[in-house]
């Protein structure tokens, strides 16, 4: 991290968005304000779809912790994105759960549907698809999280009513 070319977090999110993030801070005694450090990169990624080095830069000073340990968070989390996604993101889990209850066939299905590969982001931008090791929907396996929003008991005739919800 260069100190000569970091800007400040203040000039990189919205007033409201250091509100928020303020807010965090506050939760924890003065002296341990980088235990607020999700939050605060959960907000970021919200406001810029992403997180940029810089942007998780300016939150390691913002947060008085070394940029690293920012990293170290940021790249053990899958919720992170470290580069650009779609408008939104569509998780399929693929653990036993679901994969026992067909979550292959939704795979195929909506990589057919959207023209995409999981991991790849189709041309349009508007989503991203990707595998995920466990939704915690076990009991309604198989189950797909599109942003924060859970469809569970899938088949892959539900696949286009599904994505017809999100512009």
């Amino acid at each position: 991290m260069s100190q000569n070319t970091l800007k400040p977090l203040n000039q990189m999110l919205s007033a409201e968005c250091m509100s928020e993030i303020d807010s965090w801070i506050a939760k924890y005694p003065a002296d341990q304000k980088q235990s607020a450090v999700m939050a605060a990169l959960r907000i970021a990624q919200e406001a810029r779809r992403f997180l940029t080095p810089e942007l998780m830069d300016a939150v390691a000073v913002y947060l008085e912790m070394p940029a690293v340990a920012v990293y170290e968070v940021a790249t053990f989390y899958t919720m992170y994105e470290l580069r650009p996604v779609g408008r939104h993101v569509v998780n399929i889990c693929t653990n036993i759960s679901c994969k026992l209850r067909h979550s292959a066939e939704i795979v195929d299905a909506m990589e057919k549907r959207l023209g995409v590969k999981l991991g790849e982001t189709t041309a349009d931008g508007r989503f991203t698809l990707r595998s995920v090791e466990c939704l915690g929907a076990c009991v309604n396996a198989p189950a797909i999280q599109v942003d924060k929003d859970y469809h569970e008991n899938l088949t892959c005739e539900k696949i286009d009513q599904i994505l017809e919800q999100y512009e």
